[in-house]
């Protein structure tokens, strides 16, 4: 497992572009969004009690409702490059080591 953090240093381009980026320059198998809620909503689960979590999405879905996992540019890059994004709640107990055994955490953006 190999875990990143920081920006390119590049104006426009946000940290979840980066973290794209080097997923792909690596040949990452995933990347792991990890934020702190615990996958992706309809709308903010913060200040919507009613919002909807989804277990998967694909990366169409996910940029034609503009579902705020990730900036367009990130999602694409990762789209044309067939590279799952798992978004999950870096604050939840184990969520990692659940995640790298293969337990269904959080939301899977796919094809």
């Amino acid at each position: 497992m190999v875990i990143f953090g920081g920006g390119t240093g590049n104006p426009y381009f946000s940290t979840d572009t980066a973290a794209a980026l080097r997923a792909m320059e690596i040949d990452a198998d995933v990347l792991i969004k990890a934020t702190k809620v615990d996958g992706v909503y309809d709308s903010d689960p913060l200040t919507n009690p009613k919002a909807v979590r989804f277990d998967h999405l694909t990366y169409i879905e996910t940029i034609n409702r503009r579902l705020e996992v990730m900036d367009s540019t990130a999602i694409s890059l990762c789209m044309d490059n067939n590279l799952p994004i798992l978004v999950l709640n870096l604050w939840s107990r184990d969520i990692l080591r659940k995640a790298l055994f293969g337990e269904k955490v959080g939301t899977l953006v796919t094809a």
